[in-house]
């Protein structure tokens, strides 16, 4: 599938999906926001795909933020569909069924902070930066980055990333729990690679019940999540796939998962 903003390839049920736009440092425009909901609702569907990375093009920025040029005629009822639209896209890929892992490598700002902040997973080059920078424009985050951020590294962490519009490197965000890990910026794409191939050798069935469990600590009170819990680790044990892994562990070899 061909994309003028996007670049797709998957290969051994990885999917990558690239911003390419390096000469805007990757900022989401209308156009790129459509596309990347139009990619990953195909992803969603694909057969053929495990495990999506998202990253950057070029070597400055992962997604600098949303095209300004875009913002500066929104009023009050467009600024409200703004946001909602960015913030369906982004709610596809946090709800997409299947693992999301960001590869951070450059700057993730505004609309990319959000972005890396949907994705499941955050691994990070050491030239990121990340940040929340709308206030500066008058502003606040709106594709989920005041929710989001909060859930993440805490109420107070976020209100002084948000408050400030400061850029936090990838050693603090690592630090606060922005990132899983910093690496270099030459191993990034080859060690979320490999990360997106150990989590496609596992079984689907408990890799996507393992997502929608976590997913749910976000709306649900303890006692219901724990009830979801139980029933997602019910309908594992009904899979073919717990068969297989139990049996492969007791006989001492590699199971051979058929994800269902």
């Amino acid at each position: 599938m061909a994309y003028e903003t996007l670049l797709l390839t998957i290969d051994h049920r990885v999917a990558v999906v690239t911003i390419n736009r390096p000469e805007k440092l990757n900022a989401l425009n209308r156009q790129a926001k459509e596309e990347l909901l139009d990619a990953t609702a195909h992803l969603r569907n694909s057969p053929d795909v495990d495990v999506v990375i998202v990253t950057g093009s070029g070597e400055k920025a992962f997604v600098a933020g949303t095209d300004i040029a875009e913002l500066a005629d929104l009023d009050e009822s467009s600024g409200r569909d703004f946001s909602s639209k960015g913030q369906a896209i982004f709610d596809q890929i946090e709800q997409l069924g299947k693992p999301v892992i960001a590869a951070v490598n450059g700057y993730a700002l505004g609309g990319g902070c959000e972005l890396a902040l949907a994705c499941h997973i955050r691994i990070a080059s050491e030239k990121a930066k990340f940040g929340q920078p709308e206030a500066n424009l008058g502003v606040i985050p709106g594709y989920g980055g005041t929710q989001r951020l909060a859930r993440l590294i805490g109420k107070g962490r976020a209100m002084e990333m948000i408050l400030t519009g400061a850029q936090v490197d990838a050693q603090e965000a690592l630090r606060i729990g922005l990132v899983n890990k910093v690496v270099n910026p030459s191993e990034l794409l080859s060690r979320t690679q490999y990360m997106a191939q150990v989590i496609a050798s596992m079984g689907q069935v408990a890799i996507r019940a393992a997502l929608e469990a976590v997913n749910a600590v976000d709306v649900l009170p303890l006692d219901e999540g724990l009830r979801k819990e139980a029933d997602l680790f019910a309908r594992c044990c009904a899979s073919e796939d717990f068969r297989e892994g139990t049996k492969a562990f007791l006989e001492k070899r590699k199971p051979a998962f058929k994800n269902r």
